[in-house]
C-alpha cells in the first residue's frame, strides 16, 4: 500500500473527506441543534484549526524548510519549537479541526467518520512515509524528538 504515501496532499484529502461528510448528512439523520449553537460551536472548532495550522506554517517559514508534504526528503530543518513542543504535525491537528467544525455546522453525528477517516488516512499514508524521511535525515534528533512530542496532540 506504499503507493498512496505521499501521494495525495493532505488538503485534497481533507476537502474530499469534507464533501464525503456533506453527502453523508443529507441522507443521515442530524442533530437537532439550533442553528446558532452549531455555528458558535464550529466557528470556535475553526479557530483553533487556523491557530494549529498557521503556527506550524510559520514555525517552518521561520526554519527555511519546506511545507510541501509530498517531498519530505527535502527537509532542510528539523521543527521542534512553537507549536512543534506541542505536537508533531500541528498542520494536520488544523486539517482534522476543521473537519471537526464541518461536522459541527452539519449536526450529523455519521460525518464525524470525516474525521476519524482524516486521521487514520493521514496516519497511514502521510505520517509514517514523513517520520521515515525524518529518520534518515536527522536520525537521533529526530528520534529524541518523537520520544519527546506527541504525533497529534
Amino acid at each position: 500500500m506504499r503507493t498512496l504515501e505521499n501521494k495525495i496532499p493532505p488538503p485534497i484529502i481533507a476537502a474530499l473527506l469534507g464533501g464525503l461528510m456533506w453527502a453523508g448528512s443529507i441522507f443521515a439523520p442530524s442533530l437537532n441543534t439550533a442553528f446558532s449553537a452549531r455555528v458558535t460551536a464550529a466557528l470556535l472548532v475553526l479557530c483553533i484549526g487556523v491557530f494549529f495550522s498557521l503556527a506550524g506554517a510559520l514555525s517552518f517559514r521561520k526554519a527555511k524548510t519546506t511545507v510541501n508534504p509530498l517531498k519530505p526528503e527535502t527537509a532542510s530543518a528539523l521543527v521542534s519549537s512553537g507549536i512543534y513542543r506541542y505536537s508533531r504535525n500541528p498542520m494536520y491537528v488544523g486539517f482534522a479541526l476543521f473537519l471537526t467544525a464541518w461536522a459541527c455546522y452539519l449536526a450529523s453525528p455519521l460525518s464525524l467518520l470525516g474525521v476519524l477517516g482524516f486521521v487514520l488516512y493521514t496516519n497511514k499514508f502521510q505520517i509514517a512515509a514523513e517520520e521515515r524521511a525524518l529518520k534518515a535525515l536527522f536520525k537521533g534528533d529526530f528520534l529524541a524528538y518523537q520520544a519527546k512530542v506527541r504525533r497529534w496532540l
